[in-house]
């Protein structure tokens, strides 16, 4: 089974690699991808959170398993709300994050056939906090001055574990 890789791993910063092909070894990881996220209690998992640095997301934001390949955000709202993040790479920590509401997005599914598709509310702050993890952006990047030296100690702590 896959785990989940937590900071301060070098994966979690790096801008993970499009997908050529779509193929069986591609759907096993986005079955245990899955798997992973199901069992810690997450609503969404980007294939850098289990080491793996490839363009490949699964989320559920209560509407069933989704999986995109090579996601991409095409569009993005003005309107945005401010609501707590928590991430499976950072346990323990939780920021106040700012998005868009509402936002397009276009990738592939499991079978290599083109989506698209307008999302909002927690799909849609899912997808981006998904789609940070694959250009190696992570919540505490959001934080501010005050929020870093607040963090520090759980950081610190969070490095001598990795």
């Amino acid at each position: 089974m896959l785990k989940i890789v937590t900071y301060p791993n070098p994966v979690l910063r790096q801008k993970a690699e499009p997908l050529e092909d779509i193929d069986d070894s591609i759907r096993r990881l986005i079955d245990g991808m899955a798997e992973v996220m199901y069992s810690d209690d997450g609503v969404g998992l980007a294939a850098p959170q289990v080491g793996v640095s490839e363009r490949l997301i699964v989320l559920d934001a209560g509407e069933g398993l989704m999986s995109f390949v090579n996601p991409e955000i095409i569009q993005k709202r003005e309107d945005e709300e401010t609501v707590e993040e928590g991430c499976l790479s950072l346990p323990g920590i939780r920021l106040e994050i700012s998005r868009p509401t509402r936002i397009a997005v276009r990738g592939l599914n499991e079978k290599g056939e083109p989506v698209e598709m307008e999302i909002e509310g927690l799909l849609a702050r899912v997808f981006q906090h998904e789609i940070d993890h694959l250009n190696g952006i992570l919540i505490i990047d959001y934080a501010s001055s005050l929020q870093r030296t607040l963090m520090k100690s759980r950081l610190k702590e969070l490095g001598k574990k990795g």
